[in-house]
This record gives C-alpha cells, structure tokens and sequence, in this order.
C-alpha cells in the first residue's frame, strides 16, 4: 500500500474479529512505531500485548478498578467492564516512559509516544488489518495501572485493539483541509 493512501484512508474500525496480526504482521507494526518524531533520542515509549486468556485478565482488572472507584456500580457496568478487552484478538498497550527534568518536556515526550501509537494504526491499515485506538477511564486509572506493572512514571497513552476487519471497511470521512488551516501573520 502506498504510503498516502494510508495516511488519507486510515480509518478507526471498532469491528475486529481473529485472526490477531501474525508475527511478521506485528514486526512490521512495531517497526512503524519506532519511526515516531523523538526529539533527544528517547524512546519514550514501550508496547504490552494482550491477547488469549490474558484479555480474560485484563477484563478482571478492568472490573476490579471500576469497583475500587465505585463500589456499588451495576451489574451492567461491571459486565461492560469485563468485556471490553474481548473486542479485539489482539490488544497492544501503549505506555509512554517520561523523564522528568530532561530538556525534553514530558509533554513532548507523551505526544512522541502518541505518534507511536498512530504509526502502528498506519501499518495496521497498511496491511489490511483494522484497528481502533481507544482510551476512556482505564487508561487513567490507578489500579489498572498497577496491574500493568507501569511505574511511577509511566502513563498509559491507549489501548490499540487489533485484528481482522469484520464486514466492510468503512471510509474514511471527506474533510476539508481549509477548514483546519489558515495563515498567520
């Protein structure tokens, strides 16, 4: 695929379904990822996959942090929460590592591992896998982030579900770049 044709056709796909990116598939996502703009050379990024039985326990410690911030929350919510990680057969965590103190403002070096996470969903589109990148309450939350293993200061910038598209592939909506640029001065 050209390389425009992914960057003005990506779309997100919510509907996945197996088989997950195969090996080669996940080398070429991975490579992608680390041709993200690194101001000062930091790499401040790293990648956990979830996938198997382990969506399973990623849905429980969803639950679990769900219940630690509202102890009565319904049924519903709690099912909901379970769930969420079976959406995808494959899920990649992106974390951003900041350093503090470094000329390099954390900001930047979030937004780095922001491109990151945009250069795997390119190479998913590229090679004609879909992709969604989502974030919501668990990506924020304390307990989640424990039980990922993040330390102190290291955040999670998404959830990227991965895997095959199911249906159609939607396309992607005509914007208008004049609507989003203008000149300064």
């Amino acid at each position: 695929m050209e390389a425009l044709d992914a960057l003005l056709n990506r779309v997100s796909l919510a509907r996945l379904r197996e088989p997950a990116p195969d090996a080669a598939q996940r080398e070429v996502l991975f490579r992608a990822a680390l041709r993200a703009p690194d101001h000062g050379y930091l790499r401040p990024w790293r990648f956990l996959t979830v996938e198997g039985d382990a969506r399973q326990k990623l849905g429980e410690l969803f639950v679990s942090a769900l219940l630690a911030n509202n102890p009565d929350a319904p049924e519903a919510a709690v099912t909901k929460a379970r769930a969420m990680p079976l959406r995808a057969p494959l899920l990649v965590v992106v974390i951003a590592r900041l350093q503090a103190g470094h000329k390099v403002p954390e900001w930047e070096q979030m937004m780095s591992a922001g491109c990151a996470a945009h250069g795997v969903l390119l190479a998913a589109h590229a090679q004609g896998l879909g992709a969604i990148w989502r974030t919501g309450d668990m990506a924020t939350d304390p307990t989640v982030a424990a039980g990922l293993g993040l330390a102190e200061n290291e955040r999670v910038v998404g959830f990227l579900y991965l895997g095959s598209v199911e249906g159609e592939r939607r396309a992607a909506p005509d914007l208008a770049p004049a609507d989003f640029v203008s000149a300064w001065g």
